[in-house]
């Protein structure tokens, strides 16, 4: 059915989570996996207000440290995918909008799913904060697949 999944990954707890999801998916479904990270380019950050400059931070240590990030973060899927015997690759991009990345990196691997976790926010709390998730949905020419995340409440 599924022959090569793109999981995305922003490092975060939850993420990690819909990660270890998706590569127990691809395993049972025969598949394999490209991790994905998605940067954004310097000049994101930046602001009308030059807030990068507050930091002061230049683009070449901005470009260091996502680099470091990224090979972190697609490391943890790497991993896990060895362990659970499914073949992985990884692939870290830069991109103004995330859920374009996302998209754009499927397509361009021939991925014919996205598995990408979601914190199942409604209302006015995915309003004010967005998603990436259902940016995805609405922009991807692919299946994706929608892995609810658990949140510990207990913080």
């Amino acid at each position: 059915m599924f022959k090569k999944i793109l999981i995305p990954t922003d490092g975060s707890p939850l993420s990690a989570q819909a990660a270890n999801a998706g590569v127990c998916f691809a395993r049972s479904v025969g598949a394999e996996v490209v991790a994905l990270y998605v940067t954004q380019p310097f000049a994101a950050t930046i602001g009308f207000d030059g807030m990068a400059a507050a930091y002061a931070i230049t683009d070449e240590d901005y470009e260091k440290a996502s680099g470091e990030q990224s090979t972190r973060y697609l490391k943890l899927v790497l991993d896990r995918a060895e362990t659970a015997g499914v073949k992985a690759t990884s692939r870290a991009v830069s991109n103004f909008n995330v859920a374009d990345g996302i998209v754009q990196a499927a397509e361009e691997t021939g991925c014919d799913l996205i598995f990408i976790g979601s914190h199942g926010r409604s209302g006015l709390s995915r309003l004010l904060l967005g998603s990436v998730t259902a940016k995805v949905l609405s922009l991807a020419h692919t299946g994706v697949l929608v892995y609810r995340v658990k949140e510990d409440k207990e913080k």
